[in-house]
């Protein structure tokens, strides 16, 4: 699981610590950072960059820590839109909790126009918008692991149905 609060990774520390009491729970380094330019999903890295935050300095920060770039809801309010295909982003947020269908359409065909991998997040900021939909990645149990299989596209992204999800 990772979390992935607006502009702190404080939210990350507090979940990692609750886990670190199940062995079964991983928790992946995560933010969302409003750069200039649009909204970014960082996995991976557990430390902020500099600020100030644009586009290419984050992405930049990122990569130069092994970490992974999404653009998150690319086409709804603060998303990069069709500009994410200027930049080395890893990944696109194809299907977004709170986004309507047609805008979770358009970003699945900008991951497939820039030929990346798409994910899914809940974009959780209330808790009855939690688990709505997820993505399964074919990966180990380790953070480098998933991060790489998120990289080269061994994931499947779907919405969670009322009953349990078993991993």
């Amino acid at each position: 699981m990772a979390i992935t609060d607006h502009n702190t990774l404080e939210g990350y520390r507090k979940v990692r610590e609750l886990a670190s009491a199940y062995s079964d729970i991983l928790i992946i380094p995560g933010v969302e950072i409003r750069a200039v330019g649009g909204d970014l999903l960082v996995l991976g890295v557990e430390e902020m960059p500099p600020r100030p935050w644009n586009v290419e300095d984050v992405i930049d920060f990122t990569h130069e820590r092994g970490g992974l770039v999404i653009t998150a809801h690319p086409y709804r309010a603060y998303g990069l839109g069709d500009l994410a295909k200027k930049y080395a982003i890893d990944a696109v947020e194809v299907l977004n909790g709170i986004s309507p269908s047609h805008i979770n359409r358009m970003a699945e065909i900008l991951a497939k126009e820039m030929k990346l991998p798409g994910v899914a997040g809940s974009d959780a900021h209330y808790l009855d918008e939690m688990w709505k939909v997820y993505t399964e990645v074919q990966a180990s149990s380790d953070v480098d692991e998933i991060l790489k299989a998120i990289k080269r596209g061994a994931v499947r992204v779907a919405y969670a149905s009322e009953k349990s999800i078993h991993f």
